[in-house]
């Protein structure tokens, strides 16, 4: 009762202060149901490119996909219920090891993984996601790309395309993909023999290639909705299950690991989102020239995409 509560709350205020709600698919359910638009990190993008008719977005999700909003959108107010809500593997790669690269390769051209932060993004010639990562580096004329900060998305685009891919660092990942593992793949297949197995590009190279498909989140919500077959195995964080399992109710899906989980995903809840409407705080906001310069990557990246 309580969150049905919340949630009616929650948005009543939406219409009072003409805000938003985006969120990625790896919230909780009672996010989830409050949001007005749910996506991965190229949807989201797209949708922060959007939002012109709004005062107010409140971000659930981790801090860079709220700063890519802030880069899209200057103007407006930013807000992410809990600051808290970062991502590790975004932290791995830091400004002064990207330009200590670049010096290094000159005649790179840098790709950076949505998954990082401002300051590094400043110095990208364009992002990329999980959904749109090989058509990024395979439009750019340059044959060296050098690409942060997940390793494992660095080797997925290197396999699919002929173009030295150079990860920085070398040991970027995200923790809830990384953990999967061949064995658990054997696992589920013995478990579920009629099932096709799909994992996130995040995952290890060896769990990639045990796997059916490699997709992103948006790419397993389309590829499951059109597919014949009835069951799936997902390698991704546990909550894209959720999302699935309203959305396409006649399929069945199972979590390639059950504790695939963001734990930092999890920190927002309605009693934040709540008070972040209410005094439109924490509020995202980067310097000046970070943005400016960060904005010409993100354009970069939704004009290669459409």
């Amino acid at each position: 009762m309580k969150i049905n509560s919340l949630q009616k709350e929650i948005e009543q205020l939406k219409k009072e202060k003409n805000a938003i709600i985006l969120a990625h698919n790896y919230q909780p359910k009672e996010i989830q149901e409050i949001a007005d638009f749910l996506g991965d990190s190229l949807e989201l993008c797209i949708k922060a490119s959007e939002v012109k008719d709004k005062d107010l977005v409140v971000f659930c999700g981790v801090d860079f996909m709220a700063e890519t909003a802030y880069i899209l959108n200057p103007n407006k107010k930013i807000v992410i219920p809990d600051l808290k809500a970062d991502c590790k593997m975004a932290n791995m790669l830091h400004e002064k090891e990207l330009l200590e690269a670049i010096d290094e390769n000159p005649d790179a051209a840098v790709v950076l993984y949505v998954n990082s932060i401002a300051e590094a993004k400043q110095h990208a010639d364009t992002l990329c996601t999980s959904a749109n990562a090989v058509e990024i580096v395979a439009s750019l004329n340059q044959d060296k790309i050098l690409f942060g900060p997940d390793s494992n998305l660095a080797n997925h685009v290197a396999e699919k395309l002929d173009k030295e891919i150079i990860a920085v660092p070398s040991y970027g990942h995200c923790y809830v993909h990384d953990k999967i593992t061949v064995e658990d793949v054997e696992l589920k297949r013995k478990e579920f023999p009629n099932a096709e197995i799909i994992c996130h590009p995040e995952c290890r190279m060896e769990v990639q290639d045990a796997c059916d498909e490699v997709l992103s989140t948006g790419g397993m919500l389309k590829h499951i909705a059109k597919s014949d077959n009835d069951e799936f195995v997902l390698g991704t964080e546990v909550d894209m299950i959720t999302r699935l399992n309203k959305e396409v109710p006649e399929k069945k899906i199972y979590p390639l690991l059950e504790d695939a989980v963001c734990e930092t995903m999890k920190f927002h809840t309605l009693e934040k989102v709540k008070k972040a409407l209410i005094e439109e705080q924490p509020q995202i906001v980067l310097p000046k020239d970070v943005s400016e310069k960060s904005l010409k990557a993100v354009e970069h990246m939704l004009n290669a995409s459409k």
